[in-house]
């Protein structure tokens, strides 16, 4: 088994880290990271195991709106790196090149050969700078990741930096028999997770889940944006009611949670907003993923109220249904999610507790 932690002193993320970055250093927005204006403060954020935003709303936008690319990290990086686990000279596909760090972590394999595939242009060519210079020269394709790139298959491992709410079939075709797949997958309720699967001889794969990751989508998986007031203007007459359950046990709940209810309530995704310093009043959305104009629930929590006000409209109950999902995942004995596995064909993703005969 690798130590990626020592690869990553040999390939050191600060050779790949741009000069002006965002990064979480405490309370309120993120703070951009400038090199040419404090380069010590620059090396020292680099070196900290927290993820550097490097490109916000596709290159549109600097520091704000939705964060569309950054330098992963290191734990997290070493986690999946480990899960993938090369062998010399396999084959790797790569979905998402980004800053570049992570090709050329797995270039540095012996005789591992990389086909990196970054659907950005500009990120592409800034990566190719960075790992020309690192004396690194996988083989970089700009593209939709999602495709994959058959010319440079039979793949022995694939490895995606970015989520997808499924996998992909091309990943599954383009890797041979017995190689490997490992992403973040993300199919649409709270934070996403680890999946490692094996490729089997009849065009599917099959593995468990490993831990939780949440990763920035995949361009054509991202769901429709918006904030969940567009669901609410869109129309809908929405219906009132009362729950007894405290929707922050749901945020705060381990990632085999939002696994279950992902599984079960298809077609949504969540958003929680909470204001712990003041009020300490919370509301858990659960939307329509098609967007505005579809189903939508809000169920607001206030501090010392023995219940809790649910509003929802549209052509199903997403409260009672995420209800109903949560209270399945107790009832199975809250299980981690190293429990959960799944299977994925060309006609199904199928999510199993245990066993592959004991379909979630």
């Amino acid at each position: 088994m690798i130590d990626w932690h020592e690869v990553f002193e040999q390939v050191p993320r600060s050779l790949f880290a741009p000069p002006v970055f965002w990064a979480d250093l405490g309370p309120g927005p993120w703070a951009r990271i400038d090199r040419d204006a404090d380069s010590a403060l620059w090396a020292e954020v680099v070196a900290r195991d927290q993820p550097l935003v490097i490109q916000f709303e596709d290159g549109h936008a600097e520091g704000t709106g939705l964060a569309t690319s950054s330098l992963s990290m290191p734990t997290v990086v070493a986690e999946f790196l480990s899960r993938l686990d090369p062998l010399p000279h396999d084959r790797v596909l790569e979905i998402g090149t980004g800053s570049g760090w992570t090709a050329a972590l797995l270039s540095s394999r012996p005789g591992v050969k990389v086909t990196s595939v970054e659907v950005d242009p500009d990120m592409a060519a800034q990566a190719a700078k960075r790992l020309k210079g690192a004396g690194f020269h996988p083989r970089l394709i700009v593209g939709d990741g999602a495709e994959g790139w058959p010319p440079g298959a039979p793949y022995d491992r694939v490895h995606a930096t970015c989520a997808v709410t499924s996998i992909p079939n091309a990943w599954i075709e383009q890797t041979r028999p017995g190689g490997v797949i490992v992403a973040p997958y993300s199919p649409g309720f709270g934070c996403g997770t680890i999946v490692r699967l094996d490729v089997l001889p009849d065009g599917a794969a099959i593995g468990r889940f490993c831990g939780s990751a949440d990763y920035m989508l995949l361009r054509s998986h991202r769901p429709a944006g918006g904030r969940p007031r567009a669901w609410v203007d869109a129309g809908r007459k929405a219906a009132g009611s009362a729950t007894r359950l405290d929707p922050r046990l749901i945020r705060s709940a381990p990632v085999s949670v939002d696994l279950v209810i992902a599984t079960l309530v298809p077609g949504v995704v969540s958003r929680f907003y909470e204001d712990i310093e003041q009020t300490g009043e919370a509301t858990l959305w659960v939307l329509d993923a098609r967007g505005p104009g579809g189903a939508w629930a809000s169920v607001d929590y206030v501090p010392g109220h023995e219940t809790y006000r649910v509003e929802q409209a549209g052509d199903r109950a997403l409260w009672e249904e995420v209800e109903d999902a949560y209270a399945q995942w107790l009832k199975w004995g809250r299980p981690d999610i190293t429990r959960f596995g799944m299977t994925v064909t060309p006609q199904a993703h199928t999510i199993w507790l245990d066993d592959p005969s004991n379909i979630v």
